[in-house]
């Protein structure tokens, strides 16, 4: 190939690619948000409140509950990533001012793989003569870690947008009653519209855990209307209690 040619570039990752990569921080943003705001509907009806009641709490359990567990999610990979650099960090130390161990356990990690005699002081060798290479290896083989590959930021964001989005979903025909009074049973609409994301989530949840997609979906469903049956339970007795 001449100089004069452009060499090739890598190719990038696609969008679709990009969402596969945080599809697990949806799935179970969105499982939250469905579930949780389900069940705040449906205790907010068990105890016979009002439409602009159910809408109030039901938003706030919706931004409060998303960014919390966001905030979570983005704290819990931050704090993963910054417990790698700091043994890299460790590790990049003891190569520099105690290489003669580290040699040692390189020879130790590979002779304990198979390697031996002539072959096996070429394998430390070659790893050793590269200090980047060398402390990727002592990372991967002596302490089992590896390079967190999503950012912190992305994973928080992916699981509040999926919080949200999800979560929306059993308050839509009270926020449509709000514009348009509707005259049917509200809440039998908020449960199949809500029962209709837990279908959809579901699905997607059997592509993270590699399961049957009936089965997730089941469990999916499963999990809603226990939470949404406990939350009304209550709702109800409460009303009667307190009336």
């Amino acid at each position: 190939m001449s100089k004069s040619e452009p060499q090739p570039q890598p190719p990038q990752p696609r969008l679709v690619d990009r969402f596969q990569e945080y599809l697990g921080e949806f799935v179970y943003g969105g499982i939250d948000g469905s579930v949780t705001t389900f069940a705040v509907v449906a205790g907010a009806v068990g105890a016979g409140l009002d439409s602009i009641i159910i809408l109030i709490l039901g938003f706030a359990n919706l931004i409060a509950d998303g960014f919390s567990m966001s905030v979570g999610a983005y704290l819990s990979a931050k704090a993963e990533r910054d417990n790698f650099h700091k043994h890299q960090a460790r590790e990049y130390w003891e190569v520099k001012y105690t290489p003669h161990a580290e040699r040692e356990e390189i020879r130790d990690i590979y002779a304990a793989k198979g390697f031996s005699g002539e072959l096996l002081e070429q394998v430390v060798e070659v790893i050793c003569a590269d200090r980047d290479r060398w402390v990727d290896i002592m990372m991967k083989e002596e302490l089992g870690m590896l390079p967190a590959a999503k950012s912190p930021l992305a994973i928080g964001s992916v699981t509040f947008c999926a919080f949200v989005t999800v979560g929306l979903v059993p308050l839509l025909i009270y926020v449509w009653d709000w514009f348009f009074p509707f005259p049917g049973n509200r809440f039998l609409i908020a449960a199949i519209l809500t029962g209709l994301a837990f279908v959809v989530i579901g699905w997607l949840k059997s592509y993270v855990t590699e399961t049957s997609h009936w089965r997730s979906i089941l469990e999916t469903l499963a999990l809603g209307v226990i939470a949404a049956s406990l939350s009304y339970a209550v709702g109800d007795l409460l009303e009667a209690l307190l009336r």
